[in-house]
């Protein structure tokens, strides 16, 4: 996927949880941090039922989009879930367990170069 696909992809995520009542939606580009994504996408749901029904209704749309090779992990999770589509990775929390991860603080700092392989 090219560049400009991918900021696409990213924007048309956003404007999905964003119209489907996501709250603090957060991008933070990877391209230079690590190679298992170009993006991850942060975003909370305000109950289980909303996180679930977020994450499903992404991943029916992203393969409406042709984006077949999309995954949803975190399905026994009441309050995560994870949407990979290889170029970008979407996280979905309760607002608890998203200020207990912080993903947005840890990727969002730069890394030393000696790190930045996974």
């Amino acid at each position: 996927m090219q560049l400009k696909e991918i900021n696409q992809l990213k924007n048309e995520i956003e404007n999905i949880l964003n119209d489907n009542k996501a709250l603090e939606i957060i991008s933070i580009d990877l391209k230079d941090k690590t190679s298992i994504a170009d993006y991850m996408i942060v975003a909370s749901g305000n109950s289980s039922k909303h996180i679930q029904s977020l994450a499903e209704l992404l991943v029916d749309k992203l393969k409406k989009m042709g984006i077949n090779n999309c995954r949803l992990e975190g399905k026994n999770s009441n309050d995560w879930k994870l949407i990979d589509t290889m170029s970008i990775i979407v996280h979905i929390f309760h607002p608890e367990k998203r200020k207990f991860y912080d993903l947005e603080k840890m990727w969002s700092e730069l890394i030393p170069e000696e790190r930045l392989t996974i």
